[in-house]
């Protein structure tokens, strides 16, 4: 065995390294995609963790004594630490400023103690005046006009108001979780936080708003806000898991005293949906390139398997048994797996250190050294597969005479004999239409459910699309080089000469080895391509989300009660890096008895501040329906469900009910419908219009503006949103694209793939650099007797390079004409599977044509090198090859 593997290494060093090569690829890409899985679940986990402020609300339910629940709330596991805050009812609040009064409906009153924005320092954001002392939400000091230093007026149920001085003016960032009703479901739970809030220090709260009780024991309630400090699972779906099981925990221990509003669960609710996507993607981006990388192993291995039947037949006549041949076989395979697998994990390393500062990736423990376990066993077992299988089959199925054989016969592979080629493209189709009806879920997470529902089953359809497309290409290819002599003749003789017919029937003859090539190069195209595509789509739409929910670049959004027409724009337009001002209408209107938004926008310019993609939309492109509201002033874009619901019909007469501002009277106005609107910036999820800006403005009497979208050209937005806050101070609200980009629903879309996107991509140039030149420069190799006496026989040097080339032309053009075809198909189907992970799906998939362009050119280039190679090895003296061989 030393004697054998020296010689392996002294004279099959460099096909040994090509083939470790391979099985490093598989080994490298496994280890990698990985551990970045384990990191981006626990950067998920802690993503969703850090974006709550406060992780428990446990309310004291009436009657109930507050000491002893919060004293049970500090004793349960977990527990970092426990305020307990007041909530007060208040009748409204009045201000007079300026010698004018304003008043307010109802209100809520907050009770905070002294260590409360220490204790949950994302739940309050100062943004006027003092920190401490009585403190004004934003909207209610624009309601009030009020400022630092006003004094205002508390109404208390059943006891005159209170008149305290204001200390400063606030923003509630998650006033959603902050105001919920605990213990409620989701449907039952308030529209939006109340509009008027003040927030008082404790000991103020139970002198002013603690009396209420007496007459109207509701009017307070207690809650114990809750930061928690246990150590949370990496994987969001444990740590949801673990999270509501304590919230549970208590409950029970409280024995109805309490209930708890789990915001830390909610929000693992959310990411452990998007980790089970991001599961997908790891099968989607890692599955298919090492079964690739295995191929591309096996064709390498495969490329020297008639000289391997020919040496283990010389072998078994010097008086080898058939197991000691075998464990030779083994030796073989083991240097390729064992240097394959140290090569591929040592890649692995240097990327994670690269890209993402560690070589585990970011992954916590031992989970990036369980992956590095995982591929490396995966990376012998490729050795195994590819090296020593076919050498065991050999030795154990093949006589001495028939391994001998320098040409044997060509046989149709039995696949392509009973068409299952066909018979998987068809079932592919079958499985992709079944996934993509209307009812269909690649992630079903119900709320409040500990186990996810995957549809890996979905991936069946581009997987068969893959493999079957594949075996179309190999029928097509085998096809072409048996019957068409004539048309390869014609195609090779400008590079062969006489030597014409000559090539055309030797590649006919031995068009396996070529077919091979050609199916690997189209297989690791349409990877690359697919690969690509969807990560700049993904890219493309993860932007596209981020200006969806902001509206614009920056968007400044008037508080309730201030009143700005679209000439107050004129003054953020003189903000320095502001392109454009957009000004955006909002109204409510009644359609029957349902209430809904009414967005009025400017058609002929709304597109200059914002992206409108035509996936919003149904019924025109965005260009037709905003011309559609352009010519027809009536015209209304309704959402899908109001659609459904009152079955309407395009051009249907629509008639809502809006507000006059002058008599503050509801008033019939007719739209007529021209079109469905699913998305629109800054607009809720749910139902809502989009109707023309002056029509909405004539019919209701104001030409009031909701918001502005700014544009600063895709730069500065940070900036620009800092100065308008500084100018406009509590009057509105200021929301920028780079903050919303941290804050959309999806924390997929938050994950940086930058890094492990280049290392794909460089993976799978590396594969269309291998398909195509390495495997066709080993084959070329092969067949150097085949040159040699070809030599012998009078063919010029020209004529042996024209030859060698030809098959480089062949293998080109079929493997680049191929992988497009196959790659297109899987890019759309894929695209369509993965729906659930774009959000809003793309109306166009982004191409990234210079990354495109760079895999083509390096695949040419690695096909050229090989073949000139190739041709290299021609100019050997024949005599000497021939002896060698």
């Amino acid at each position: 065995m030393g004697l054998w593997l020296r010689g392996l290494i002294r004279h099959r060093g460099r096909r040994l390294a090509a083939t470790a090569a391979g099985v490093s690829l598989s080994v490298a890409l496994i280890a990698a995609l990985g551990a970045f899985l384990t990191a981006s679940k626990a950067t998920m986990t802690t993503r969703a963790a850090s974006s709550v402020a406060v992780d428990w609300q446990v309310e004291v339910q009436s009657g109930a004594d507050p000491a002893a629940v919060l004293d049970a709330t500090r004793a349960a596991t977990g527990t970092g630490a426990a305020e307990v805050v007041g909530f007060g009812r208040s009748t409204g609040f009045e201000a007079t400023v300026a010698g004018s009064t304003q008043t307010t409906g109802p209100g809520v009153v907050l009770g905070l103690p002294p260590g409360y924005r220490a204790t949950f320092p994302g739940e309050i954001r100062t943004l006027r005046g003092a920190s401490d002392g009585v403190l004004l939400a934003q909207q209610t000091a624009a309601n009030l006009h009020a400022a630092p230093g006003d004094s205002i007026s508390i109404g208390r149920p059943g006891l005159t108001p209170a008149v305290v001085r204001v200390a400063g003016v606030i923003d509630l960032p998650q006033a959603d979780s902050l105001f919920q009703k605990v213990g409620a479901p989701p449907q039952s739970q308030p529209s939006a936080p109340p509009d008027n809030v003040v927030l008082l220090p404790r000991p103020l709260f139970d002198q002013l708003i603690g009396p209420a009780t007496a007459t109207d024991p509701e009017a307070v309630k207690t809650q114990i806000h809750v930061r928690r400090t246990a150590t949370l699972p990496p994987d969001p779906a444990g740590a949801y898991t673990a999270v509501v099981g304590a919230a549970h925990n208590l409950e029970a221990k409280l024995a109805g005293a309490g209930l708890v509003g789990d915001n830390l669960g909610a929000a693992l609710d959310a990411a452990r949906g998007d980790a089970s996507y991001a599961q997908i993607l790891f099968l989607f981006l890692g599955l298919p390139g090492a079964v690739l990388a295995a191929l591309l192993t096996a064709a390498l291995a495969g490329a020297g398997a008639s000289r391997r039947r020919r040496e283990q037949a010389l072998l078994r006549v010097r008086g080898l048994s058939v197991g000691q041949v075998t464990r030779l076989a083994a030796v073989e395979a083991c240097l390729v797996g064992v240097g394959g697998g140290a090569i591929g994990l040592a890649v692995a390393a240097v990327v994670g250190r690269t890209a993402f500062g560690a070589a585990s990736f970011g992954a916590r423990g031992g989970a990036a050294l369980l992956w590095f376990a995982i591929a490396f066993v995966v990376g012998l077992s490729v050795a195994a597969v590819t090296v020593l299988a076919p050498a065991v089959r050999d030795v154990r199925s093949a006589t001495i005479s028939e391994a001998r054989q320098q040409v044997g016969r060509v046989r149709a592979p039995l696949w392509m004999r009973f068409g299952l080629d066909f018979v998987l493209l068809a079932v592919s189709l079958l499985v992709f239409r079944a996934s993509g009806n209307n009812n269909y879920s690649l992630v079903l997470a119900p709320e409040g459910v500990p186990a996810i529902s995957v549809s890996y089953w979905a991936f069946f359809g581009p997987a068969l699309l893959w493999v079957g497309g594949a075996m179309l290409l190999w029928r097509i290819a085998s096809v072409a080089l048996t019957y068409g002599r004539r048309p390869l003749t014609s195609l090779v003789r400008p590079l062969t000469g006489t030597l014409a017919t000559t090539t055309a029937a030797g590649m006919s003859r031995q068009r396996r080895p070529l077919i091979r090539s050609v199916v690997l190069l189209a297989l690791a195209v349409s990877f690359a391509v697919s690969t690509a595509t969807f990560n700049a789509t993904y890219k493309q739409q993860a932007e596209v989300d981020a200006l969806l929910t902001n509206g614009a670049d920056v968007t400044v959004t008037e508080s309730p009660g201030v009143v700005a027409g679209p000439t107050a724009g004129d003054r953020l337009a003189a903000t320095p890096g502001v392109r454009g001002v957009e000004p955006i209408q909002h109204r409510f209107a009644y359609v029957g008895s349902d209430l809904q938004d009414l967005y009025g926008v400017r058609p002929s310019t709304i597109t200059a501040a914002t992206a409108l993609q035509d996936a919003y939309f149904v019924g025109g492109t965005a260009r037709q329906l905003m011309d559609t509201l352009a010519r027809q002033p009536d015209a209304i874009l309704v959402s899908d469900e109001t659609v459904k619901d009152f079955q309407l019909a395009p051009g249907d007469l629509l008639r809502l009910r809006l507000q006059d501002s002058r008599t503050k009277a509801f008033r019939e106005v007719p739209f007529h419908y021209a079109g469905i609107v699913k998305e629109f910036p800054t607009a809720p999820h749910d139902s809502f219009f989009v109707a023309n800006a002056d029509y909405v403005a004539n019919a209701s009497g104001s030409d009031a503006v909701g918001a502005f979208l700014l544009d600063t050209g895709g730069s500065r937005q940070q900036e620009v949103a800092a100065v308008l806050r500084q100018q406009l101070g509590a009057s509105a609200q200021i929301t920028d694209l780079t903050q919303s980009r941290s804050q959309i629903g999806s924390s997929l879309t938050s994950v940086d793939l930058a890094g492990l996107t280049r290392f794909e991509l460089t993976f799978a140039v590396l594969i269309a650099a291998g398909a195509g030149g390495l495997v066709l420069a080993l084959g070329l190799a092969e067949r150097r007797r085949a040159f040699a006496i070809a030599t012998v026989l009078g063919a010029g040097r020209r004529q042996l390079r024209g030859l060698v080339l030809s098959e480089a032309a062949v293998v080109t053009i079929g493997g680049l004409a191929g992988g497009a075809l196959i790659a297109w198909a899987l890019t759309r189907m894929l695209v369509k599977v993965l729906t659930g992970v774009f959000d809003p799906p793309p109306s166009v998939i982004a191409v990234p044509w210079p990354y495109l362009n760079v895999t083509v050119a390096v695949a040419v280039a690695a096909i050229l090198g090989g073949a000139l190679m190739g041709a290299r090895g021609t100019a050997r003296p024949p005599v000497e090859e021939l002896r060698d061989l």
